[in-house]
């Protein structure tokens, strides 16, 4: 196929996105202004963003647009607060509340693009927020009719609640989870995925989740990237060693319970109080008080810091002081902050469950196999003893972790990828694009332009793989 020699200029639904948030939108953020570098992308956003883009030096009606629908979107989130538990926000409950509401927004932002887009103004539409494989799209069908490529994705959710740990998830209340089945029969979203010439599916949960004839049109790319100006992935200094130089090991992220930080406490309590390890747990949360307790009672108040949240920016700085990084979340859908630590060159043990797996090719780091909650804390415990014992072996996990993250994470490198989806549906090239699935983990002689095989990640045993 022969490639246009202009820009191209896809119309990006970003409703979410926000330079100023976390999670979906500062992904949706960063994806979509990476888009725009390569680009000439013009981004629809929800009215409640506009100041944000604008103090990011968006020029309203040339980059992006923002279609005011704020009555509905508070609605959405007071009535998910009301109903949430105290200090624990219910974010399926919400996605129920949301999808009910984003139609509207989509009806007023057909009212403004809808003549734009019959006019050829835009070669695509790409609906990058939101990341729910449950939300259906109102104007697909509408794009179908006037010949307009849509592009959805990338899609996460999903990730079911491993066995063995109901409680938690009764402590999570996530009884809207439970609800989630019969998605299947919300109105549209059928209809929503026969008309996407590209869908981007971000685990490998939603990609089982597609019906089987439309895999032919799903690519797998996990919606997560990191910056590389706040993570630069620098060479890191081999770990530190002798009895006075602890193993240091860190933990990133919000203090509820499904993160299994008091599994990581235990796991690392004898090492801690040998002085063999320093553990630093940065986040809050309303697990705090009860952590906090853990430590106080494995007497390893010294070895320990929980200083609570630190702001993104100075993130990465604090990071470089660990060996290791790790995240035993039981229910995690993406984990950019598995990249953001392997980015520095810090290897990350995760559970082979939901997405961080996904993030973590052999050689890179660890994946614990997800088993009961005392097996998953001895094998910690013995990978912890292990390289302590042995912690050069860091040094190689880290190099290849900062090559990974810096050819497949890094937002421009997911940008370029997003752009060669754009080619494909165009018909600029005539492969589908296929960086693997997982991505990344095929051998590293295949590129973007020769489709590889699937690589499926083995669940390793501590102290293997590196």
């Amino acid at each position: 196929m022969t490639p246009v020699s202009r820009r191209l200029r896809p119309l990006i639904i970003a409703e979410a996105a926000n330079p100023t948030l976390t999670s979906a939108a500062l992904v949706g953020w960063s994806c979509a202004k990476a888009i725009s570098a390569q680009t000439d992308a013009h981004i629809v956003t929800e009215w409640r963003n506009r100041s944000d883009f604008l103090q990011a030096g968006m020029v309203e009606g040339v980059h992006f647009t923002a279609i005011n629908n704020r009555r509905l979107q508070h609605l959405s989130w007071s009535l998910a607060t009301k109903f949430s538990r105290k200090g624990s926000f219910s974010w399926s409950l919400y996605a129920v509340l949301s999808n009910l509401v984003y139609p509207f927004f989509e009806r007023k932002l057909w009212q403004t693009f809808g003549p734009r887009l019959s006019a050829g103004e835009f070669d695509l539409v790409h609906r990058l927020l939101p990341l729910s494989p449950t939300t259906p799209s109102w104007i697909a069908p509408r794009l179908k009719q006037i010949g307009v490529p849509f592009v959805l994705g990338p899609l996460n959710g999903g990730v079911p609640w491993p066995q063995g740990f109901e409680d938690l998830r009764q402590q999570e209340r996530d009884g809207a989870g439970r609800l989630r089945s019969f998605y299947r029969f919300s109105p549209g979203l059928k209809q929503t995925r026969e008309c996407a010439h590209a869908i981007l599916t971000a685990s490998r949960t939603t990609l089982h989740e597609m019906p089987a004839h439309l895999r032919s049109r799903c690519i797998f790319m996990p919606e997560n990237a990191v910056d590389l100006e706040k993570f630069p992935p620098s060479p890191k200094a081999t770990a530190s060693t002798g009895a006075n130089a602890p193993l240091r090991i860190s933990f990133v992220g919000r203090l509820v319970a499904l993160k299994g930080v008091d599994m990581l406490i235990s796991a690392a309590a004898p090492l801690v109080r040998s002085g063999a390890l320093h553990l630093d747990i940065i986040g809050d949360g309303p697990e705090r008080e009860r952590l906090q307790s853990m430590v106080q009672a494995e007497n390893i108040s010294s070895g320990v810091s929980m200083d609570g949240w630190i702001p993104h920016a100075q993130l990465g700085a604090r990071l470089r002081e660990s060996d290791l990084f790790v995240f035993p979340s039981i229910r995690e859908f993406g984990g950019g902050v598995v990249l953001e630590a392997m980015a520095l060159g810090i290897p990350a043990v995760v559970l082979d469950h939901g997405g961080p797996p996904e993030l973590v090719p052999p050689g890179t780091g660890f994946v614990l196999p997800m088993t009961t909650r005392d097996d998953i804390v001895a094998r910690m415990r013995q990978l912890l003893t292990e390289l302590h014992g042995d912690p050069t072996q860091l040094q190689l996990a880290g190099e290849l972790a900062q090559a990974h993250v810096r050819k497949y994470f890094s937002w421009e490198a997911k940008a370029a990828q997003i752009h060669e989806v754009y080619r494909w549906v165009l018909g600029h090239r005539a492969a589908k694009p296929d960086w693997g699935t997982p991505m990344g983990f095929a051998p590293p002689e295949a590129d973007a332009e020769t489709p590889v095989k699937s690589v499926l990640h083995p669940a390793l045993v501590p102290g293997h793989g590196i």
